[in-house]
């Protein structure tokens, strides 16, 4: 069997198992029965158990990221580029549960060396949705300049926006009853934040002037 495939098999019984038994009590053992691989190969392949869960952060990571920006066309409009955008995310995190317990559960967790790919992952995923953000802005308003965003406000817009699609994916992923699907779960978020981008390109502000 080629080395990669026999990896690929090493990597997925990983990922269920990290999973289900969190970083500490995972055992190599049950990894390597898992994957129908002896113990040994497993660290000949992977070096050590730290090194196999980085292997497993660092994929899933790539993978969630692939994901989304396969989903959104450069020359569409803004709207569908972030609809497209969050229906990719929820769609992925909802066919691959496991990675996203190891990304947004144990990696987070369990701190130093993980920790910082999954950083790596959200800042990568803010910049793309600041840059959405500040073009929707950009595009409205006839032009005229009103509905421009400081950095500083598309950045925190974004922040908030990717914020609220890492819960609503958890929510999405752990609840008992019926399970919304990913179409469902963006609407639910392009509901409340397209709702906010419109008006922002439209140069409207909440404002707490006229308020005590």
């Amino acid at each position: 069997m080629p080395r990669e495939v026999r990896e690929r098999q090493m990597l997925d019984a990983a990922v269920e198992v990290f999973a289900r038994r969190g970083y500490r009590a995972a055992s190599m053992d049950e990894i390597a029965e898992l994957a129908g691989a002896s113990k040994p190969l497993v660290y000949l392949y992977l070096n050590s158990k730290e090194d196999l869960f980085g292997a497993c952060v660092r994929r899933e990571a790539d993978a969630l990221m692939a994901s989304v920006r396969a989903a959104i066309a450069p020359g569409a409009s803004a709207d569908d580029r972030l609809w497209h955008g969050l229906r990719a995310f929820f769609a992925h995190t909802a066919e691959h549960p496991d990675g996203w317990s190891v990304l947004s559960c144990q990696a987070r967790t369990n701190g130093e060396p993980f920790a910082p790919v999954v950083g790596e992952l959200r800042q990568e995923m803010v910049g793309l949705v600041t840059r959405l953000i500040a073009a929707t802005a950009a595009e409205g308003a006839g032009g005229d300049g009103s509905a421009a965003l400081a950095g500083h406000e598309a950045s925190g817009l974004a922040h908030a926006l990717v914020g609220a699609a890492e819960s609503l994916a958890g929510w999405a992923n752990t609840r008992t009853g019926a399970v919304p699907s990913a179409k469902e779960t963006a609407a639910t978020l392009m509901n409340v934040a397209w709702v906010g981008l419109e008006n922002l390109r439209a140069g409207r502000r909440w404002t707490h002037a006229a308020r005590p």
